[in-house]
C-alpha cells in the first residue's frame, strides 16, 4: 500500500480507502503478513478488461489522441520499435533491452533478457550499457513516460536509442513469455535465447 501511495502521490490513508473499495467490489485481493497488507488484482481477466477499455478510449476520445500525439509523436522523437523488429534484432544480438521501471517491478516480471536500470539511476550507470549496441527502453506501456525520458537522455549522451511501446502487460497479452519471480526462467544461459526462440517460433 505504501508503494502505491508513493507512486500515485496520495496519502497512505487515501490509498487505503481506494483499495478497500476495490476489495469490496471483488477487484483486488489482500494478503496480510505481519503488519503489512499486500494487494493484487483478483485475476488476469481484469488486466484484459483494462486493456480493452484503453483501446476504446484510444479510438473514441479525441482529447486522449491530441494529448498523446503532442507528447509522444514529436518530430524530434525516434519512431518506436515494433515488436517483430525487436524480436528479430534481439535474436541477432543487435540491441540491448533496457527496463527503466523501478527495480521491484522488474523483479516481478520483465521481458526476456532485459537489463534493469531504473530511470533515476540511468545517468550514473551509462558505462554499464553494452558498447556499440542500440538501446531499446521500455516501461509500463504506451502511455508511460519513463521510456520516453530514458530515450531522450540516452540520445543526449550520443547513444542510439528507441523505445518499445509495449510494457509487461501488453507483452503478455500478445502471448509472449516473460521472466521474473512470477515467471521463473530455465536455468543457465539458455533461458534468454530460449525465450526469444519461442517468441520467433510463435
Amino acid at each position: 500500500m505504501e508503494s502505491l501511495a508513493s507512486l500515485t502521490g496520495m496519502s497512505v490513508a487515501n490509498t487505503s480507502q481506494h483499495l478497500q473499495v476495490l476489495r469490496a467490489a471483488g477487484l483486488v485481493d489482500a494478503t496480510k503478513v505481519g503488519l503489512y497488507v499486500t494487494y493484487q488484482l483478483a485475476g488476469d481477466d481484469l488486466i484484459r478488461l483494462f486493456l480493452s477499455l484503453r483501446r476504446v478510449a484510444e479510438v473514441h476520445l479525441e482529447e486522449l489522441q491530441r494529448v498523446t500525439g503532442a507528447f509522444f509523436a514529436s518530430p524530434d522523437e525516434p519512431r518506436p520499435i515494433e515488436v517483430p523488429e525487436l524480436i528479430e534484432r534481439t535474436r541477432r544480438g543487435e540491441v540491448a533491452l533496457l527496463d527503466v521501471r523501478p527495480a521491484n517491478e522488474y523483479v516481478l516480471a520483465h521481458l526476456p533478457g532485459a537489463i534493469s536500470v531504473p530511470l533515476p539511476e540511468l545517468a550514473a550507470r551509462m558505462t554499464e550499457l553494452p558498447a556499440g549496441t542500440d538501446i531499446v527502453a521500455y516501461c509500463r506501456g504506451p502511455y508511460c513516460v519513463l521510456a520516453v525520458q530514458a530515450v531522450r537522455l540516452l540520445r543526449a549522451h550520443g547513444l542510439h536509442a528507441r523505445r518499445l511501446e509495449d510494457g509487461v502487460r501488453e507483452w503478455a497479452e500478445r502471448g509472449l513469455p516473460l521472466e521474473g519471480a512470477q515467471h521463473p526462467p530455465d536455468a543457465g544461459e539458455r533461458r534468454v535465447q530460449g525465450a526469444w526462440n519461442v517468441i520467433a517460433a510463435g
